[in-house]
């Protein structure tokens, strides 16, 4: 898959910060998940990994953009870098940062903070070994850090902060993250200190490795669940497990409150949870997005969605789940070889009629005779959940929408929905990593009849000042 791919392109960025309001000394932070200058509008974070900084390349790099009445633009910016002041560590090649990243309010003082995968960054003389820092909100926006605790027996290129998310998954009120890596998970339990550190942190052994993560409430008790989809040897459409938090289940070690819960007929190597049929549970939405072939029987050709329906005991595994591609009654399109439909989702209420949507990336799709210039397919929840009705798919061909399909641009390589400009519905980001060698992202608005082209805004790395192949739009943060 693309987004793992170790690219080691020769590029030029560095950090710049551009002065925001900062919000009034009276005024309360908004508190909104995503929101990291607490002015009531959530923003959006965006990775560039392959960013230079300075004469350093591919040492990486995010790009903050604003959420205001009128939505981002480039100029309401921060660029955030291993040099930017009060980031712990140095900008070194081949770093990474920015190659993942999660949002949310990890020392509970109402602005939302960044957590920043390196998924390369050396420590000492070992390579690869990878790291995870947050960066604090403020009245400001983003500024400065503190690296999480790294575990004592990650290796070497074992790609440590592949993945992350945020979520209580103990139920005690407090935000804890999860980081993965080929080689290791890791969970870090809230509360956080401005240094960093957790109430306390440990491995979690019972699955080895995991380059994905998403978390989520799957039994509708406030608690999030952890989700790590993996490819494992006997399972090539990838197993699906996930923790769920069980009071009954502790002992002498707190970390063990959780019981593992497989979905053995369940597969994929992305997911999202979100309420698509307003009955007040999370739904596991799982992104098969690699064709049917010998050792792997299942699936469909261009890729498929499933979605299994969540519960008060979580999804019952053995419901007959909810399954679209590009075949489906109502979905535009074709499945096609190598579409990668579902290799990249996210979820929102994109017209605000209380059920969550979700933005299907296939970031290989052909338009034409433009091979992997990618697309982006929105599905309507429903109180009958997800299904094809009403369904739209957008790519650069589409009327409004900024640029030109062009070879190997890879739109909808990454997708976040997110209301950015408070209006109560979600607005689409989606990210082109190869957009003209050095990657763009699209913002298309919410509206009451769903996203519209009108405004359209494309942003690409040489308008938020990265220099050389950014690879900007890799990484969204969810």
């Amino acid at each position: 898959m693309r987004k793992r791919t170790l690219l080691l392109a020769a590029t030029l960025t560095t950090g710049l910060l551009t002065a925001l309001p900062a919000t009034g000394a009276s005024a309360a932070p908004s508190g909104l998940a995503g929101d990291f200058n607490g002015d009531g509008y959530r923003d959006v974070a965006i990775g560039a990994m392959s960013a230079d900084v300075g004469s350093v390349q591919s040492a990486g790099a995010v790009v903050v953009l604003y959420g205001s009445s009128s939505s981002v633009s480039a100029t309401r910016r921060t660029v955030i870098t291993q040099n930017s002041t009060g980031v712990p560590g140095t900008a070194e090649y081949g770093d990474r940062f920015g190659s993942s990243l999660a949002t949310g309010d990890l020392n509970a003082d109402g602005y939302a903070d960044l957590v920043v995968g390196s998924q390369f960054e050396a420590i000492g003389d070992r390579d690869g070994v990878g790291t995870a820092t947050i960066i604090w909100g403020g009245s400001s926006g983003l500024s400065g850090g503190a690296a999480l605790p790294q575990p004592s027996s990650l290796s070497e290129w074992g790609g440590y902060g592949s993945a992350i998310a945020t979520g209580d998954f103990n139920g005690d009120g407090k935000l804890d993250v999860t980081v993965t890596g080929q080689s290791h998970i890791h969970l870090y339990r809230g509360p956080f200190t401005r240094t960093g550190t957790p109430l306390s942190h440990t491995g979690v052994g019972e699955l080895g490795g995991a380059y994905e993560v998403t978390a989520g409430d799957l039994t509708g008790d406030g608690d999030a669940e952890r989700v790590y989809p993996y490819l494992v040897d006997g399972d090539p459409g990838g197993a699906i497990q996930y923790f769920t938090h069980d009071p009954g289940n502790w002992d002498a070690h707190p970390e063990s409150d959780y019981a593992l819960v497989d979905l053995p007929d369940a597969d994929g190597e992305e997911a999202v949870i979100a309420d698509v049929n307003g009955d007040k549970y999370g739904d596991l939405v799982l992104g098969d997005y690699t064709d049917p072939r010998a050792d792997k029987p299942g699936g469909h050709k261009g890729g498929q969605i499933t979605v299994w329906y969540g519960g008060a005991n979580g999804p019952d595994p053995a419901q007959k789940p909810t399954v679209i591609h590009q075949d489906t009654t109502g979905v535009p399109g074709a499945g096609e070889a190598d579409d990668h439909f579902g290799s990249a989702l996210s979820a929102g209420d994109v017209n605000g009629d209380g059920y969550a949507d979700v933005a299907v990336g296939a970031s290989n799709e052909d338009l034409g005779s433009v091979q992997d210039a990618g697309s982006v397919t929105i599905l309507l929840g429903s109180a009958s959940g997800l299904t094809g009705t009403g369904a739209k798919s957008y790519s650069q061909d589409t009327a409004g929408v900024p640029g030109s399909s062009e070879y190997m641009d890879s739109f909808g390589q990454t997708v976040r929905l997110i209301d950015l400009d408070k209006n109560g519905k979600a607005d689409l980001v989606t990210g082109a990593g190869y957009e003209n060698g050095y990657g763009a992202v699209t913002v298309l608005r919410g509206t009451s009849t769903g996203l519209t082209t009108t405004g359209a805004k494309l942003i690409s790395a040489r308008d938020v000042s990265l220099k050389g192949g950014a690879d900007f739009g890799w990484a969204i943060a969810q």
